[in-house]
This record gives C-alpha cells, sequence and structure tokens, in this order.
C-alpha cells in the first residue's frame, strides 16, 4: 500500500475546490494560532519503542458506547460535504461504514441523517447544538431516535460563532443555491431554519437532554479538566476533547496539551474521544498513549471526500489503517490498549 500523505491530499482537493470552500474548511479563527498549534503539538512528543516483545501483527478491533470499531477512530462531524463532492455526506457515510467505523453526521449537514442512514445502510451519530427553542432540539433528537442514531455528539464550546478571517474574505456567509442544512427542515419540503447559538447554554440544558433521551450522550468542545468532572456528574456517556478545530476562539491550547490533564480526571469513567491536528498514524499512537480512547479526523475526510468522493474517503480509512498497524508492529505493540506514556518522551523539535 502506498505510503499515506494528508498534505498531498490536501493538495489535490484544493486544486478542486472552489478557493472559498477549500478556506472555509481549511480555515480556523482569528489569527489561526490555535489551528497551527494542533498541529505542531504532536512535534513536542518524540516516540520511544519497544523492542523482542513478541506482539505479533497488531489487532487494532475495539468498540466504543456498544458499538464495535475495526480500529479507534471516529469521522469527526464536519459540515457541508457536498460542497466538496457529490457525494455528500452518504458518500462519507458509506466510506465510514465500509471502513467499520462511527461517522458522526454534522447538524449541518448537506443531507438529512434520514437520507444518509438509508443511502449508507447505516445510520451515523448525529452531532447536536442545542437550540434555544428546545421544541426544536427534541424534534431533532426524535428523528435520529427514529432514525437509528446509536449516540449523540453535543457540541458545547459554541455559544457564539467564531470569528473566521478568511470566511470574511470570500463573504462566505450563506450556503450557494441548491444547498441547505438539511437537517434543519421541520418537515420535507419545508424551508430549513438556521442553526442558533446561545450565551445562555449551560449545564441545565444538559440536565434537560439527558432526561429526554436514553441515548448515549458525548460532549463535544471539553477543554478543561473541571468541565471533564462536572459532565460525568451530569451523567453523560462520554468526553469529547476538542477545541473545535482552531475554528472558535483562537488563542485555545492544542488539544494535545489538553489532553493529559483530562485524561486523568476522567480516569477511565468514560471513554474519551479526541481530536485536533491527526494527520498521521504516529500522531494517533500519541494521542491514545495520552489517554484518548479513540480519536476522531475532521479535515482529511473533506480533502478524501474532494479528491475522489466516497471511494477517496474509503481509501484514505485503509491507508490509515495500514500505517496504524504498521506504527504500531515498530512500537513494539500488540493493540492499542498497549499504549501508555512510556512509549513517548517529551521533546520540543520544532
Amino acid at each position: 500500500m502506498a505510503a499515506l500523505d494528508i498534505a498531498a491530499l490536501e493538495a489535490q482537493a484544493r486544486g478542486r475546490l472552489d478557493p472559498a470552500i477549500y478556506d472555509y474548511v481549511a480555515g480556523g479563527a482569528g489569527e489561526e494560532w490555535t489551528l497551527q498549534a494542533n498541529e505542531r503539538a504532536y512535534r513536542a512528543y518524540s516516540l520511544a519503542p519497544r523492542v523482542l516483545r513478541g506482539a505479533g501483527v497488531p489487532d487494532l478491533t475495539g468498540g466504543l458506547l456498544g458499538q464495535p470499531m475495526s480500529m479507534p477512530l471516529v469521522i469527526a462531524p464536519t459540515a457541508f460535504h457536498r460542497l466538496a463532492h457529490a457525494d455528500g455526506e452518504s458518500g462519507t457515510a458509506w466510506a465510514a461504514a465500509k471502513a467499520g467505523i462511527p461517522m458522526i453526521l454534522s447538524l449541518a449537514a448537506t443531507e438529512a441523517i434520514e437520507a444518509v442512514a438509508v443511502a449508507s445502510g447505516v445510520c451515523p451519530w448525529f452531532q447536536l447544538y442545542i437550540q434555544p427553542d428546545l421544541g426544536l432540539t427534541e424534534t431533532l433528537i426524535r428523528r435520529a431516535e427514529a432514525a437509528g442514531c446509536p449516540a449523540l455528539v453535543v457540541t458545547v464550546d459554541s455559544p457564539v460563532f467564531g470569528r473566521r478571517k478568511r470566511d470574511q474574505v470570500h463573504d462566505f456567509t450563506d450556503l450557494p443555491s441548491g444547498f441547505a442544512c438539511e437537517n434543519m427542515r421541520e418537515a420535507p419540503g419545508a424551508p430549513p431554519r438556521q442553526i442558533a447559538f446561545s450565551p445562555t447554554l449551560s449545564w441545565h440544558d444538559i440536565e434537560w437532554l439527558r432526561a429526554r433521551t436514553g441515548l448515549p450522550i458525548l460532549l463535544k468542545g471539553i477543554m478543561h479538566p473541571h468541565d471533564a468532572r462536572l459532565a460525568i456528574e451530569h451523567g453523560v456517556d462520554g468526553i469529547y476533547v476538542s477545541n473545535h478545530g482552531g475554528r472558535q476562539l483562537d488563542g485555545v491550547a492544542p488539544t494535545l496539551s489538553l489532553l493529559p490533564a483530562i485524561a486523568q480526571e476522567v480516569a477511565g469513567q468514560v471513554p474519551i474521544v479526541f481530536d485536533g491536528g491527526i494527520r498521521r498514524a504516529a500522531d494517533i499512537v500519541k494521542a491514545l498513549a495520552l489517554g484518548a480512547d479513540v480519536v476522531a479526523i475532521g479535515r482529511p475526510v473533506i480533502w478524501a471526500l474532494a479528491a475522489g468522493g466516497a471511494a477517496g474517503v474509503a481509501a484514505l480509512l485503509d491507508a490509515l489503517q495500514d500505517d496504524l498497524r504498521h506504527t504500531l508492529t515498530l512500537c513494539g505493540c500488540g493493540s492499542p490498549a498497549d499504549l501508555d506514556p512510556s512509549l513517548l518522551l517529551r521533546e520540543a523539535w520544532s
């Protein structure tokens, strides 16, 4: 199998995408310090492999919230897949199902959750922003349940929308004609409502949500160990460590730096999903060694979709799986469960 090259994949995607769409996906908030730091943070750790352990070919299989997985990877929620390729969210979901991993469908998807579930044969997990209109929020929850959604991923780091200079340059405020946030239609054919954010969002809203669904709930956007503890106290089923890919508040620490303290606070009580700047298997290994149970990738999926449609995403996931197995073998590990901080050295290469 050819070596994984995310940078080359991004270059292909950039050549095919409208500049405004490319910048929407690639860009971050403010001066993009956090966006850049997310990727750079992995250079602060080097691997310290073990040898002569007789570990054999690594077994990557596992699970999350009762769902079997071929490897400790999920597809992070990203908006507007049909802007990247006509295969859209259904194509991405098909590739995820083929690879044996979950896809988290964004509330801001260009295909509705029901359509994605039918087209891919597997209902994705559903990413939700709790809307100020709680009646609308409950309608969204019921739709996800009816479609067969296995879990809700509730993004909590967005009391307001991030300020992204690249979008301002392109005046990218509305979707092009023919596209819409399909999950925001209250009925087939009805005009889509706008996704709303609220600075009054609080733990009371999480209590409200927990009381209204039996689906597993992960809170996405946890960046502080105290919030991880509060999330567990409020009955969530998983913690999702994320700074929104550097798209919300510039100057936030890279997620790899935030992870160890959160993992220490969680102490295995619930699983930890992690994202931010992952571009290769060594990045996955470092995140798992520092306390993540599963990692998520976002932008590389859009690059693969833009470059090759659903087949491109499937090829990316196959390459990541192969690269992860190869890296674990060279680290002397028989499975991701063998990873721990002793296999890392803190070394600033940048």
